[in-house]
């Protein structure tokens, strides 16, 4: 299955880049035998960012019998060859192309769809450009390290008409789409509250400047990140995800998940003017410097107050809900509650879990598996289960959470211009700079 937009190649090429280039060998399975589908119907998929998120997301893509992984992109020399070594092996052939620069992957007309699962700060470059290039998206969370970068994003994904899937995987889970659906039918009464909680980030990091790794195109990782000498472990999981310059920390990183299932099930009542308050716990040593842990109050026009906390989180939770780990969503309405984590779902009372909806009942879209519904989409064009549109939104909530509490102000949000009302510092946090030669 060939992209149908054709690319200008050059746009791509504008920059000197390495890459590792293979032959394209596809196994004897490439006509349709032992099981698979004939190559000329499978969706080609390119990887950028193959790390722990992304293998584990690249191996649901192996795992569908309509898709071919075809290239893999990493900066890191060792990673990008353990990449490429578990597609050849997956399809016991050396078909699998090796890039550092995701341009390229991107310059082939051979590709449908790209996943992008580098570094947040890498995310929405990626991403948009593989949209313009014509290619479907699967974005890992969080998005954008700026609103006017998710802003970006999402005109582009409209402009060219792509299918586009975020990585808040909850929605493709039966319980998180029943404790919305609960809530959005009233089955919880008038639901005024709205409990969201995730793991808090970490701090440490030696600051000290070491040599680069001879394995890692630092350069090529920073790409519009501000220039910063090297030091250990900088561009490993237990850093870069808790330093500003890359990332939000897990306000964003992982309160997206929670946050995204408020937004799912809060309905109409989560789309109204709200304010914003609240403070952070900051590192007070090492290179990290996104907050270890937050409580912020988002208190929306429509009467719902949405709590959204890092763990740990408040006792009067645990000793209400029961059931609960380090993250969740609860919904508390006037005749009762849900709450949904990754371990399960609970709810009071009891019996609310086993309501039956009706033809009559607001009902979600269904999926069972991420990866599944993007690529039934990218066959349909129709949308996603977890779009653009519902993907910034999530996005903003952490944004502004984390700009609250950054400027320790009660700030008043306005969801239809997407700014702060009369408060240019806030606004002014909007966006962010980028290292040159790249912009949006």
């Amino acid at each position: 299955m060939r992209s149908k937009k054709q690319i200008d190649r050059r746009q791509f090429f504008g920059y000197a880049a390495g890459a590792m280039s293979f032959p394209y060998l596809v196994s004897s399975s490439a006509l349709g035998g032992a099981g698979r589908v004939a190559a000329s119907d499978r969706i080609t998929v390119g990887c950028v960012g193959v790390g722990p998120q992304g293998t584990a997301v690249m191996r649901n893509f192996l795992s569908q019998k309509d898709a071919q992984v075809v290239a893999v992109c990493d900066v890191k020399s060792q990673v990008l060859k353990a990449g490429q070594d578990r597609v050849n092996q997956h399809y016991q052939g050396p078909g699998c192309a090796g890039y550092k620069d995701f341009r390229e992957l991107l310059g082939r007309d051979d590709i449908d769809v790209v996943l992008v699962a580098t570094p947040d700060h890498w995310h929405v470059l990626a991403a948009l450009a593989a949209v313009r290039a014509g290619k479907d998206v699967y974005l890992e969370k969080p998005m954008g390290l700026s609103l006017a970068q998710d802003q970006a994003l999402r005109t582009a994904v409209h402009r060219h008409g792509r299918v586009f899937q975020f990585g808040t995987q909850q929605r493709s889970s039966r319980n998180f789409r029943f404790a919305c659906e609960l809530a959005l039918n009233g089955r919880l009464g008038d639901v005024h509250t709205i409990n969201v909680w995730s793991p808090g980030s970490s701090q440490g990091g030696d600051p000290t400047p070491v040599p680069v790794p001879e394995w890692l195109d630092y350069e090529r990782w920073l790409g519009p990140a501000p220039y910063t000498p090297y030091t250990k472990d900088r561009c490993s999981n237990k850093l870069w995800w808790f330093i500003s310059d890359y990332a939000l920390g897990f306000i964003a990183g992982w309160g997206i998940h929670p946050i995204d299932i408020a937004f799912w099930g809060g309905g109409k009542k989560v789309t109204t003017p709200l304010t914003v308050e609240g403070k952070g716990q900051w590192p007070t040593e090492g290179v990290c410097d996104t907050a270890m842990n937050w409580n912020v109050v988002l208190k929306y026009d429509s009467g719902l107050t949405m709590n959204f906390t890092g763990d740990p989180f408040p006792e009067e939770w645990k000793n209400r809900y029961g059931r609960t780990t380090s993250h969740g969503t609860a919904f508390e309405g006037s005749e009762g509650w849900v709450h949904v984590d990754r371990s399960g779902i609970n709810a009071h009372p009891k019996e609310l879990l086993q309501t039956e909806l009706g033809p009559g009942d607001i009902r979600l879209p269904e999926s069972s598996n991420h990866v599944r519904n993007l690529l039934d989409c990218t066959r349909t064009r129709a949308r996603t289960i977890a779009h653009i549109d519902d993907a910034v939104q999530g996005d903003i909530l952490c944004h502004i959470s984390d700009i609250a509490i950054r400027l320790e102000q009660k700030l008043k949000w306005d969801p239809k211009t997407e700014r702060f009302v009369g408060n240019d510092a806030a606004n002014r946090r909007l966006s962010r700079p980028m290292r040159s030669p790249w912009t949006l």
